[in-house]
């Protein structure tokens, strides 16, 4: 069964996506985050939520657009709304799906917002699992994703739009934020032992090394995936990440 529906609140207007099998009362909710430039509607996310619920069925699976991503109406990208939403569809999961018990999956951009999340407010989720988290967020964006006339026309002050799937409307004030929002100086330890990283070795967009160094540096454990690029495109190798991740989620 899938629902969409809005969670309308403190001004934001969050366009969520819920694959489940039954109608509320579950006993785990998988918040799952997309990438920059993605939407709820994802390829990724469906596939792995068909995989979950062939399998358990009281768990259900929620993915919702980043502000300025997919259906969401913001126009102005900021690491604050971003956070908002962390927290609003944590909260409507608690009060409105009846289950204290949320978890993370989540990738690149979608895995920095987590992460930054829990060292500012510790962690509400009893497992986070993250696929090429970009650990490395400004230096992905602005090396990988922007091209050099994109990144001269920031420098002027001037909006640009970039991204995948849609094409998202950054500005410089937005790229500084993430250059001081650095989560590569933040210390993990105590949640490292709930955090699992799985890791493309051929990732063109997120650097293996920055992130390899991340989760040696906080001891998270780490799962290289040889041959795999950033949006694990090869169907067997997201077939075993996701298999990987189900087991470390203990649905």
């Amino acid at each position: 069964m899938i629902k969409y529906f809005a969670v309308n609140t403190s001004g934001h207007s969050i366009r969520c996506k819920l694959y489940s099998n039954a109608s509320r009362n579950f006993k785990t909710v998988v918040l799952f985050g997309h990438g920059f430039g993605g939407h709820k509607d994802n390829k990724a996310a469906q596939r792995f939520a068909e995989t979950v619920l062939s399998k358990y069925k009281s768990v259900a699976v929620l993915t919702f657009d980043w502000p300025c991503h997919g259906d969401d109406v913001k126009k102005k990208l900021t690491l604050s709304d971003c956070d908002s939403y962390i927290t609003l569809v944590t909260d409507y999961v608690k009060a409105q799906l009846g289950t204290q018990d949320l978890c993370v999956y989540a990738t690149s951009f979608g895995g920095y917002l987590f992460l930054k999340y829990i060292s500012e407010h510790g962690s509400p989720f009893r497992r986070i699992a993250l696929r090429c988290p970009a650990v490395n967020m400004y230096e992905a964006l602005t090396r990988r994703v922007l091209t050099p006339a994109e990144e001269e026309r920031l420098a002027r002050g001037k909006d640009v739009a970039a991204g995948f799937d849609r094409k998202v409307s950054i500005s410089k004030t937005f790229l500084d934020e993430l250059h001081q929002a650095d989560i590569r100086k933040l210390d993990y330890l105590d949640y490292a032992e709930d955090i699992l990283i799985v890791q493309g070795t051929k990732d063109e967009v997120v650097s293996f090394d920055a992130v390899r160094d991340f989760a040696d540096n906080n001891l998270i454990e780490f799962v290289p995936v040889e041959n795999a690029d950033h949006r694990f495109q090869d169907y067997a190798l997201m077939g075993a990440a996701i298999k990987r991740i189900i087991e470390f989620l203990e649905l």
